[in-house]
């Protein structure tokens, strides 16, 4: 049986691990922390969204992102400390300008492929992961913006997604508890929301009753190519020195940590930690849990997205920090998730909320790096970027379809 050891226990990882064992490999799955799904995983804002398909490497963007740049609260926030890894990343982001449109298709297409596969494994398995498929639905201020969701719509369109234009009126008929004015909105009825969390860690269950190995608390050292055979040398928790164990494949998921991964078999992999920050709100009272909205929903003048994770959980989601790989949870950018809650959900408690931030692996042109690596027996499913949930599911089959092919 031919052996593949899959570096990182996220849902991508988890989700390639699943993919392998269906088609019948001896699967070794490796991670730093104690479970699966405990970095990026972990509080994300809980959207499968074909309807976010769209890459940044659009002028507009990079012109508002620029705008923001000293403002602490800001969507998107660029610590201006001199970094080699981080100015290489955003010279290769702006090349990518002219790959926008095809990218955006591209990844529509992905995450469309996504859902049947994703549906698929956790109806399998029977896990339950707070799926509500009320849709998405995309809010915005002003006319400017809202034109520019028009012409996003056409290429989602062209990728074979239902996204429809909604007037203010409109939108208050599909989520009754949102208070405020908008110039318009666009909804997309097939998309969905869900706890990433419970769907990773119900996963990594499934693969370890399919017969997965799961080695945790343990760090990869080295990977060396040997011949037919891919030596990792693995260091669990507590070890005097790492073990040499041989895999016939390997896949690195590492998400953020694929760069220092693909340095050790001298691959280059520009993959940014571009922080993002989450609340989950608590919704202890019947009031709150009323009040608190059921479709999910973007805020594209904020950057904010909503899921509602059953009864008694609002998550609350955005906001990009260019800041290495410092995770600091930092109030100033807490703060705006919860002032967004209170001023668009004012009989929501927000006397209860649970902070989080996680790195997001992304690529200078925003799509996934899928694909045989450099090295023999090396393989790569990582640089999701923000749509790691999305598309986790269906580049997981991309993978295990070139393992099978070679």
């Amino acid at each position: 049986m031919t052996s593949v050891a899959v570096i990182g226990a996220g849902v991508t990882g988890v989700t390639t691990a699943y993919a392998l064992l269906e088609h019948g490999y001896d699967v070794t799955v490796i991670d730093r922390e104690r479970y699966a799904a405990m970095g990026t995983s972990f509080a994300n804002g809980g959207q499968l969204s074909a309807s976010n398909a769209e890459v940044w490497t659009h002028l507009g963007t990079i012109v508002k992102g620029l705008s923001w740049m000293f403002r602490a609260d800001a969507p998107l926030l660029v610590n201006p400390w001199p970094s080699w890894h981080k100015y290489s990343w955003f010279v290769e982001f702006l090349k990518n300008t002219s790959s926008y449109q095809q990218n955006t298709i591209e990844t529509a297409k992905m995450a469309l492929a996504a859902r049947k596969h994703l549906l698929s494994m956790a109806e399998a398995e029977e896990i339950e992961f707070d799926l509500v498929e009320k849709g998405i639905l995309h809010i915005y201020s002003d006319r400017k913006s809202f034109e520019h969701a028009a012409d996003v719509t056409k290429m989602l369109n062209e990728a074979g997604l239902e996204r429809t234009a909604v007037t203010n009126e409109e939108i208050r008929c599909l989520e009754p508890a949102l208070c405020g004015e908008f110039y318009g909105g666009y909804y997309t009825p097939s998309d969905f929301t869900g706890d990433i969390h419970k769907f990773t860690r119900g996963l990594a269950e499934a693969c370890e009753r399919k017969g997965a190995t799961f080695l945790f608390q343990s760090d990869v050292e080295s990977v060396t190519t040997m011949g037919e055979k891919v030596e990792l040398c693995i260091r669990s928790k507590g070890a005097d020195k790492a073990a040499p164990t041989l895999f016939d494949k390997a896949v690195v998921c590492a998400g953020t940590g694929s760069k220092q991964m693909a340095a050790k078999v001298g691959e280059k992999i520009n993959i940014y930690p571009v922080k993002g920050y989450s609340i989950t709100v608590n919704l202890n009272s019947e009031a709150s849990r009323q009040s608190a909205p059921w479709v999910s929903l973007l805020d594209d003048d904020a950057k904010i997205v909503t899921s509602r994770l059953g009864e008694n959980r609002f998550r609350v989601a955005g906001t990009a920090e260019f800041n290495g790989y410092n995770q600091d949870v930092r109030s100033d950018r807490i703060n705006p998730l919860v002032g967004w809650v209170e001023r668009h959900f004012p009989n929501v408690d927000t006397d209860d909320v649970i902070s989080w931030s996680g790195l997001r692996p992304m690529m200078p042109n925003m799509m996934p790096r899928v694909g045989k690596g450099k090295q023999p027996g090396i393989y790569y499913n990582t640089g999701h970027g923000h749509l790691g949930w999305t598309l986790s599911a269906f580049t997981a089959q991309i993978i295990c379809g070139m393992i099978n092919q070679k």
